[in-house]
C-alpha cells in the first residue's frame, strides 16, 4: 500500500472529525472545511504551517516521537489511533528492501500441538486464533460450530472478513451487521497500518474493495481499533441468538497473532445456547467424525 496516500488520506480525515468546539477554538463563520484547518493543527501541535503541511502530504520520514506525539494530541487520537500514526512513521522510515512487498509465504501457519491443547481445553465457549487480516487459523470445537456459517462455503476461506462483505449468510449472524462491518474494517486498517507491506492483505482489501460497496466505503474512513474487548451479539443457525463478551489477547510467542475467547454471563439464556451449540457438535460429530475436527 502507498504510504504517502494511507499517511495523507488518515490524517487529513482525522483533522476533518475534529469542530473547533472540540479543540477550544472559535467556529467562525467562514470556515470552507468539516473540521480544523491545516493551520489550527499546526498551532495545536506547536509546529510552523509549512511543516504540517509537509506532514499531510504523506511524508513522515524522519519526524521526531516528539512531533508525532504533538500531532496525536491536537488531533484527539484515541490510542489505536495513535498507534496507527506510530506504525505509518515506522513504515515511511523502512528502507526499499523493508517496503517491496512481501511473497506469499510457501507453508501456511499452522498451531503448535501445545497451542491446540490450549484451545481444547476450553470447553465452555469458543476459542480461536485469527491473525490481522482476519483468518481463521486454529480453533477448538465450539469455534468450530460457532462458525459454522463462515466455514460452510469454500469462496470463505475461513476469513472473517470475506464472510462479512461477501456471504448473504452474515446478515444473519451479526444481528449488529454494521456495527460487525465497522469492527472487522478496523482491524484490516490497523493491521494495515502495522505491516502495510503484506501481499495478501493487499490482495484481500483489493478483493473487497471490488466487490463490496459496503466495505470499500468503510475503508476510505480509514477508522482504526484495538480490538481487545468487550460484548457482541450473534444468530446462530442451530442455537439462536447469544449474547457473548470476548477477550483478545495477543500472542506473545507469534507476535501479530490474537487469540480470542468468547464466554456467556453464567446463567443466563447465552450460557445455555453455548450449551446446546456443545450438544449440536457432539451430534454433528456422530454424524459426519471429520467435519467438525479442530482446525
Amino acid at each position: 500500500m502507498d504510504n504517502q496516500a494511507e499517511v495523507r488520506e488518515f490524517l487529513t480525515s482525522r483533522r476533518a472529525k475534529i469542530t473547533p468546539e472540540q479543540a477550544g477554538l472559535p467556529s467562525g463563520n467562514r470556515r470552507r472545511v468539516p473540521g480544523l484547518r491545516r493551520s489550527e493543527v499546526a498551532a495545536l501541535a506547536d509546529v510552523s504551517v509549512e511543516y504540517y503541511a509537509k506532514l499531510e502530504r504523506g511524508n513522515l520520514a524522519g519526524v521526531s516521537p516528539a512531533v508525532l506525539e504533538a500531532v496525536a494530541r491536537a488531533l484527539q487520537l484515541d490510542d489505536a489511533e495513535r498507534a496507527h500514526l506510530l506504525n505509518l512513521a515506522q513504515a515511511a522510515d523502512g528502507s526499499d528492501a523493508l517496503t517491496r512487498p512481501r511473497r506469499r509465504t510457501t507453508r501456511a501457519w499452522s498451531a503448535h500441538r501445545s497451542l491446540q491443547w490450549v484451545l481444547d481445553a476450553v470447553t465452555a465457549g469458543p476459542a480461536f486464533v485469527r491473525n490481522g487480516r482476519m483468518d481463521l487459523l486454529a480453533t477448538n470445537q465450539l469455534a468450530r460450530a460457532f462458525y459454522d456459517d463462515v466455514y460452510a462455503t469454500v469462496g470463505n476461506q475461513a476469513n472473517l472478513a470475506r464472510f462479512q462483505f461477501l456471504d448473504p449468510a452474515s446478515r444473519r449472524f451479526y444481528p449488529d451487521w454494521d456495527q460487525a462491518a465497522d469492527i472487522a474494517v478496523a482491524i484490516l486498517r490497523t493491521e494495515a497500518g502495522r505491516n502495510p507491506h503484506d501481499k495478501d492483505l493487499h490482495d484481500l482489501v483489493g478483493e473487497l474493495s471490488t466487490r463490496s460497496d459496503e466495505f470499500r466505503t468503510r475503508w476510505g474512513a480509514h477508522n482504526v481499533r484495538h480490538h481487545g474487548t468487550g460484548t457482541k451479539r450473534y444468530r446462530h443457525q442451530a442455537v439462536g441468538e447469544l449474547t457473548l463478551a470476548y477477550e483478545g489477547l495477543e500472542m506473545a510467542a507469534a507476535p501479530g497473532l490474537t487469540l480470542t475467547i468468547y464466554a456467556a454471563e453464567p446463567g443466563s439464556p447465552s450460557e445455555e445456547g453455548l450449551r446446546l451449540l456443545a450438544s449440536w457438535v457432539a451430534t454433528q460429530e456422530a454424524i459426519s467424525p471429520t467435519r467438525h475436527a479442530s482446525s
